[in-house]
């Protein structure tokens, strides 16, 4: 009989090189929000693959970046601290950036794990195959890596290959998930992110990244749909103004847009209640950032 493996794997690398993109295909369904705006991302959501032979565990960390406020703070240190619990890390770049600041930032950490690291090249869709070399080349001069995979998140190239590679690399370990178990995340939590995603996608440069979500509640009603009510959390009058949109339309159209991703989510009919409340400068202060979630006890 072959033996059972298993492990824990960090994906990290800058705001919005598609580490969500990556993780919603690996596990074949929506878990983590996409956006084209940097720092979507900012609990660090697991992502489980399970095949008969294996089970990876993947962590997607906020994309590491300078921090300027509380919340910044708090996206960095989860992305650091799930870089102390792994089996590999993924260093994730997108073939259509140039090596930046950012990039170097996180390679100098990265120099220290003791677990091994593969640099992920995302978005060779986006480049002439013959850019690649060079690109390889770049990034090796600065640190070794255990390999190098190109991949394309969106059209599905070489993720596979990618699979394949840290399975063989995994230790012998147990299932630590059901099969059927896609992420650790309750469900309340990845509600509250597939309507996070719809703000920012509909409200585009107008509401910036002040937007938390709570779900207050969710529960079937007598016609066996389930009934949830979920808060929308800005910072300022004007950008309430703006989710709420002429007439109600744009809350209207966000409630549509989620709702849709949360019945696949759910597998069932829902009916999606939406609020709207300002909560000044929440970002910089502790205890709104436990209430919507943002909470450090793990650290």
């Amino acid at each position: 009989m072959t033996e059972h493996k298993s492990g824990f794997v960090a994906i990290v690398g800058r705001p919005n090189v598609g580490k969500s993109s990556l993780l919603n295909r690996i596990v074949g369904q929506k878990i983590a929000i996409m956006s084209d705006k940097a720092q979507t991302t900012r609990n660090k959501i697991q992502g489980v693959y399970t095949t008969d032979e294996a089970q990876l565990v993947f962590i997607d960390t906020p994309g590491i970046h300078k921090p300027k406020h509380r919340l910044g703070d708090y996206m960095v240190e989860a992305a650091y601290s799930a870089l102390r619990e792994v089996d590999a890390i993924m260093f994730m770049i997108s073939a259509d950036q140039k090596r930046g600041p950012g990039d170097n930032f996180i390679l100098e950490r990265l120099k220290n794990q003791n677990v091994p690291v593969y640099l992920i090249i995302n978005k060779i869709d986006k480049i002439h195959p013959d850019e690649l070399l060079a690109i390889i080349d770049d990034y090796r001069q600065v640190m070794e890596f255990k390999e190098v995979i190109p991949i394309s998140a969106t059209e599905g190239n070489n993720v596979e290959h990618m699979m394949e590679t840290l399975v063989d690399q995994m230790p012998e370990g147990p299932q630590y998930f059901p099969e059927d178990q896609v992420t650790d995340h309750p469900e309340y939590f990845i509600v509250s992110e597939l309507i996070r995603e719809k703000v920012l996608q509909l409200t585009r440069d107008e509401v910036p990244h002040s937007v938390a979500v709570v779900t207050d509640s969710m529960k079937r009603d007598e016609n066996e749909k389930i009934h949830i009510q979920a808060t929308i959390i800005v910072e300022r009058t004007s950008q309430k103004g703006i989710i709420i949109g002429k007439g109600g339309k744009m809350l209207k159209n966000v409630g549509t847009q989620a709702r849709k991703d949360i019945e696949r989510l759910l597998g069932d009919k829902v009916f999606l209640e939406l609020w709207v409340k300002v909560q000044k400068d929440w970002r910089d202060k502790k205890t709104y950032l436990q209430d919507y979630g943002y909470r450090n006890d793990d650290y």
